[in-house]
This record gives structure tokens, C-alpha cells and sequence, in this order.
């Protein structure tokens, strides 16, 4: 059988092992129970297998039937802080944890990969690592790997790095989604402690009321972003949570907020922070107040490298057909630490829809919802792609030597 009708052979496999992993959901860098059941579903396979250190990754190599250069498979294992209220039999156990962002399916597609390669392990030259990476929401799991050797697993460094993500709403069913060059933003964090002297609500003047000074700020923040950017290399500011006093008639000592701010290129992403400083200093002193700004840069802009996007294009019009590939028109306002991998080596991160077909990819609910949903039936496709641009890759490079 072709590749692809092996993957579609694995699809109750698959399903099963994502299904148990959403209803086991784990957030962070320590994902005890998912690691043990990643390392049953590759027991068996001819693997070299390592896990984290300070995290609870799984590095696994398959070395192939002749020496040859190597090729980097990443899929995310963690979940979300965040209440399933989607009525699937396989929700989540447990309270306030859900695979809202689909990395359950992407481990998934990963191992059937590992499965989908290792028996094909004879007929290639090189090797291959599957990266699979706790902590990807907010934890830089990436970068702790990063750090830990994963691209150094196989003895030498890959060639190419491939990801993909599932999308719970748009793109269309089935369809894979990528672009050339900067795919996904640079991702930091802001935390503001705005200092004042509380008292009385009744006598404001008797004390420094760090609240009028805090929305200043944010209102401030959001005309920064929109006035000092050109449009076509835009940021995003969004104050996400603010927080202070206890009490209408009590001014508080402080109030705090946070910030997510996102942006497409090294020029914007400094400019932004030195101007989110500046702004909530100058605000505070207007004020007669002291502001601790705590400014944490978080992922870098996920790059693809335009040859390998293209190779990308080709493979999934060649596996999959052309009718499901579609060239995204911008990049997206999400980030991912996949960057840190296409920092270091050229590569590639793919969307791929996983809609349920009962619903409009326009209207769904997206990724982080509590209510996104996503279908089983894309698990083999992704996959087969996994496993073809790994194939191809060292072929490419095979055929050249």
C-alpha cells in the first residue's frame, strides 16, 4: 500500500490515542501521564529514545537503512488552562483543563508517523527525530528542548524542520495552510505595577489613586499601536486582565495590569517595547506615581524559509491533491515557539483544518475556546504529511549527493 493508505490503516490507532490524551488533558512543562502514553504508543518501534530533563519531552530518532542527513518532526503535547464545554464522550476529566488548541491531535499525527517511517525505516538514507514538546502554550518548551539538544538528537543537525496545527474553524476541512516568510507573530509580555498611596475613598486628594493612572495607561497603549506602527508592519496591544482595590470606597495601593503584545519584525517588536516603557513612565510621573514595568519578550516570529514552504505546496498537492493547499494572504496574529526551531534550522509550520464537517469553518469556535471542537478524520492525513515531507526531504537531498 502507498503511504498514505498505510496512515488511513492507522486511523483507529490514532483516534484512540488522541482521544484518551483529550480527555487526560496536562498543562505546562510536566505532562507525567501524556509522556507515558506517548512511550506506549512508540513501544516496539526501532527507536533511540530520550526524555527531558527539566521538562517532560520525548525525543525519539529513527535511523534509516543508509547514513544521510537528518530531518526534525515537531508536534506539541500540552493543553490549556481552560473548561471544556464541548459535548464530546471523550471531553476532558479533568476541571479546568482542556486540548483547546488540538495539540492532542498533533502528538497523535506524530506518532503515526513514527509508525508510518519506522516501516519504511530500510528504504531511506538519513535519519529522523520526532520532537515531541510539552509546555508550547506560554511555557517556551521549545526553547527548553532547545537547550537540552534536541537538534542534536541524531549526531548531526537537521536539515529541515517541519510543524503543523490544526485549526478548529478556518481554514476548510482538510485543507493545509502555510505561507512564505513570516507566518506567525513575535509574542511578548507585559506586567505593570502602577505605585501609589491609598486611603479613603471618600478623600482622593489625601492619597495618589494609581487607578485613574492605569487606565490612562491602557487607553494610552491602544493609541500608541494604532498611531506610531505603519500598517503593513503592524503590532497588536491587548490588556488582557487588570486588577485593583478591594472596595468602592477604598484607593488602593496599586493596580496592576498585563499586557500581550505581538508583532511582525525586530524593528516593530523593540520600537513597541520601548515605547510601552516610555508611555507608562511618563503617565505615571504625570501622575506623582511609581510604575514597576516588567517587559518579557516571549516567542520571535515564526519564519517559514521560502524554499521549504514552497517544497511544502508541493508535497501536500502531490499526497493530498492540489485542491487541498491554499497559500495563506497574511500572516497570523498567534504565536508559536516553533520559532525557536525555524530560528535555528530552515523549515516550514502548516495550518491544517480540522473543522468538523457539521460546522462553518467561518463561524466555528477557534482554537482556545471552550467550545472548539476538532475532527478526527484529518489525523491521518496530517499524518502521511508528516511522513512524506520527511521522506521527500532526505530523497531531495539524497538525490543530490
Amino acid at each position: 500500500m502507498s503511504l498514505t493508505e498505510d496512515a488511513h490503516a492507522l486511523h483507529d490507532d490514532l483516534v484512540h490515542l488522541r482521544r484518551t490524551l483529550h480527555a487526560e488533558p496536562e498543562v505546562g512543562l510536566h505532562l507525567p501521564r501524556t509522556q507515558e502514553r506517548v512511550l506506549e504508543s512508540l513501544d516496539g518501534l526501532p527507536l533511540e529514545i530520550a526524555t527531558g530533563a527539566d521538562l517532560t519531552s520525548v525525543t525519539a530518532v529513527l535511523r534509516g537503512g543508509r547514513p544521510g542527513p537528518t530531518v526534525l518532526l515537531r508536534g506539541d503535547m500540552d493543553a490549556l488552562p481552560v473548561g471544556e464545554r464541548a459535548t464530546v464522550d471523550y471531553a476532558s476529566r479533568t476541571p479546568g483543563q482542556m486540548h483547546a488548541c488540538g495539540h492532542d491531535l498533533h502528538t497523535s499525527m506524530l506518532s503515526g508517523a513514527a509508525h508510518l517511517l519506522s516501516a519504511r525505516r530500510e528504504h531511506f538514507a538519513g535519519d529522523v527525530v520526532f520532537m515531541f514538546q510539552p509546555g508550547e502554550e506560554g511555557f517556551d518548551g521549545a526553547g527548553l528542548m532547545l537547550k537540552e539538544g534536541v537538534l542534536d538528537a541524531s549526531g548531526t543537525r537537521p536539515v529541515a524542520a517541519y510543524g503543523l496545527h490544526v485549526s478548529a474553524s478556518m481554514p476548510p476541512h482538510g485543507v493545509f495552510l502555510t505561507r512564505r516568510g513570516p507566518l506567525m507573530a513575535a509574542s511578548d509580555v507585559v506586567r505593570v505595577a502602577v505605585l501609589g498611596r491609598g486611603g479613603h475613598g471618600s478623600a482622593p486628594h489625601a492619597t495618589l489613586d494609581p487607578i485613574p493612572a492605569a487606565c490612562e495607561m491602557v487607553t494610552a497603549l491602544q493609541t500608541l499601536a494604532a498611531r506610531s506602527f505603519a500598517p503593513f508592519d503592524p503590532v497588536v496591544v491587548t490588556v488582557g486582565a487588570f486588577h485593583a482595590g478591594t472596595a468602592a470606597n477604598v484607593i488602593p495601593d496599586d493596580a496592576h495590569f498585563d499586557v500581550t503584545v505581538r508583532s511582525f519584525s525586530p524593528e516593530s517588536r523593540e520600537k513597541v517595547r520601548v515605547g510601552i516603557i516610555r508611555v507608562c513612565r511618563g503617565i505615571a510621573a504625570a501622575h506623582g506615581l511609581d510604575v514597576d514595568v516588567d517587559y518579557h519578550e516571549q516567542y520571535p516570529v515564526t519564519v517559514n524559509d521560502d524554499t521549504e514552504a514552497e517544497f511544502v505546496a508541493d508535497v501536500v498537492a502531490e499526497v493530498h491533491g492540489p485542491e487541498r493547499f491554499a497559500w495563506a494572504p497574511q500572516p497570523a496574529t498567534g504565536s508559536e515557539d516553533f520559532s525557536r526551531v525555524l530560528d535555528e534550522i530552515p523549515g516550514a509550520f502548516v495550518f491544517l483544518g480540522a473543522c468538523p464537517t457539521d460546522r462553518d469553518p467561518a463561524t466555528a469556535a477557534y482554537n482556545h475556546s471552550p467550545l472548539a471542537e476538532f475532527d478526527d478524520a484529518v489525523l491521518a492525513d496530517g499524518a502521511a504529511l508528516y511522513s512524506e515531507l520527511a521522506l521527500r526531504r532526505l530523497a531531495r537531498v539524497d538525490a543530490v549527493a
